[in-house]
């Protein structure tokens, strides 16, 4: 592509993400404080580091978030979340994250697996979290019309590539065919293949060694791909593609489960080009799970037998890349690992399916044990020992994706968050975050959400107004006027939560882990 197309494709990007602007002119970022001197220096750090990581990069010359550390680039499998998660400190750049790859995409649908600074490029798919569903959840949440038409066009053509060339066995599964297509960089899943297809040519694949590789995670992500298409399809009034998405994701769905499943092993695994297993129970799993690919019955299955297992996957610092009772599980933990390190990456995907599957508590547990690690560490590597919680040696400070964990992650245990037109107030007493602790975040229709810590619970108001006082641990959900919708229990066990209503009497709700219990009008 000439200069004169990247500039026009910059100033496209320009229009849409003043097209996306709404509300207030000067909408604050939100802010977090606590008394709490360590948890607030990493907090602040986390934040530092996200805006120093900001930058342009050639071919598309308006700013993105770049992955950090020595990953002077964007990446399509984490590209695209990363601005998702860091849209509210600066949706330009979050917007951009996503039309870096639109403006890149070959006239064929391809879009680049990257954009470094050395190059674009085109050697491998490098797909996870689908970008269509990411662009999808930042237009919805931004109100960017324009932003959800761009990602329509471009998403349909993105997956028509896939089904042209990455479908060669023709069973309607998405392929794999060499190392970095599932970004598992040294990992033993991939032993013995090249990391890039061949002259770095994604349409391409080295002969004998057992590869296209029929990939469970990859077909995850082109069924998400295409639920997030109907959705788009549904939002752009385009109401007579929504039935051919829906059908498509149902389809590549029922072939995962029916093909690449292994029922007796409760795991996931690729079947490559001899039609035999490759037997390695790593994060492939947690990939499926994260497009909601299983019901809730087969997700309670993996849960006990797998992801909820602490010799497998639920170490003290969780996700293992791989499960820590597979043989394959490498030990001394090199750096950039997913042969068993737990992962940045993993741990920023983890919220969009824990809290799907009704894993509030656990993911609680989680979130806890990273922030710990994060910020006894303080500098924002890349991956963790899951026994220990101790950052690997010789990794890179800086990274984007450790930096979004432990701002996310803060947030999400013990501050506000909006989804959906829901305001999420999770109030947890006793943690870090709630010495003398107060969120501010704007949510839809300009309103500023906040929460005030005191001793036993939280003030919550929104607009200025008191909205409740809250005590006890729970997360109490209301519409973005503040009506009450229900209580989800963040804890272990059975806890009494009191919501003491302005204007109202005093209710309080018992709720047991994970449970929810809905709120009276």
């Amino acid at each position: 592509m000439k200069r004169r197309e990247f500039m026009q494709g910059a100033a496209a990007a320009s229009a849409i993400v003043a097209a996306g602007a709404h509300g207030e002119a000067n909408v604050s970022t939100p802010v977090f404080s606590t008394r709490n001197a360590g948890l607030q220096r990493v907090y602040d750090r986390a934040l530092t580091v996200l805006a120093g990581n900001v930058a342009v990069l050639p071919r598309f010359e308006e700013p993105v978030l770049l992955e950090g550390a020595e990953y002077a680039g964007m990446w399509l499998e984490c590209g695209p979340l990363e601005g998702l998660a860091y849209r509210r400190w600066n949706e330009t750049a979050a917007v951009n994250n996503h039309l870096t790859f639109f403006a890149l995409q070959r006239p064929d649908g391809q879009f680049p697996s990257n954009n470094k600074k050395t190059e674009a490029g085109f050697g491998q798919i490098q797909m996870v979290v689908p970008i269509a569903a990411t662009a999808f959840e930042l237009a919805e949440a931004t109100g960017n019309d324009a932003l959800l038409a761009k990602a329509y066009e471009a998403c349909a053509r993105w997956d028509a590539w896939l089904i042209r060339y990455r479908n060669t066995r023709g069973t309607g599964l998405c392929e794999g065919f060499c190392t970095y297509d599932t970004g598992h960089d040294n990992s033993p899943r991939w032993k013995g293949v090249p990391n890039r297809c061949p002259e770095s040519d994604a349409k391409k694949f080295p002969p004998g060694l057992g590869v296209p590789r029929l990939c469970p995670d990859l077909s995850a992500t082109v069924y998400g791909g295409r639920v997030a298409l109907a959705r788009m399809a549904r939002a752009l009034g385009r109401t007579g593609e929504v039935a051919r998405w829906e059908d498509s994701a149902e389809a590549i769905r029922k072939l995962i489960l029916s093909k690449l499943y292994v029922a007796d092993e409760l795991a996931f695994y690729d079947l490559d080009a001899n039609d035999a297993w490759v037997r390695v129970r790593g994060d492939v799993l947690t990939r499926v799970c994260g497009e909601h690919v299983v019901d809730q019955p087969l997700f309670d299955q993996l849960w006990a037998g797998q992801l909820h297992k602490p010799s497998a996957f639920w170490s003290p610092y969780p996700l293992p890349s791989i499960a820590m009772d597979d043989a394959a599980f490498v030990r001394p933990i090199p750096r950039n690992s997913w042969g068993g390190a737990s992962q940045a990456l993993t741990a920023l995907r983890a919220p969009r399916w824990m809290e799907h599957y009704g894993r509030t508590v656990e993911l609680g547990q989680m979130m806890s044990a990273w922030c710990e690690a994060l910020e006894r560490d303080g500098t924002f590597r890349q991956q963790l020992d899951p026994m220990t919680g101790v950052f690997t040696e010789g990794g890179s400070k800086g990274y984007s994706p450790a930096a979004l964990v432990l701002t996310e992650y803060i947030w999400r245990l013990a501050g506000i968050r909006e989804e959906a037109g829901r305001v999420e107030w999770t109030v947890r007493p006793g943690s870090k975050a709630a010495d003398g602790g107060r969120f501010q975040l704007r949510v839809k229709g300009g309103k500023l959400a906040e929460m005030r810590y005191s001793a036993g619970g939280a003030e919550l108001l929104l607009g200025g107004r008191r909205l409740a006082v809250v005590t006890g641990n729970g997360r109490v959900v209301t519409d973005t006027e503040g009506r009450g919708l229900e209580v989800v229990g963040t804890v272990e066990g059975s806890h009494a939560v009191r919501i003491a209503w302005a204007g109202k009497g005093p209710q309080t709700v018992t709720v047991q882990g994970n449970a929810r219990v809905k709120l009276g009008a």
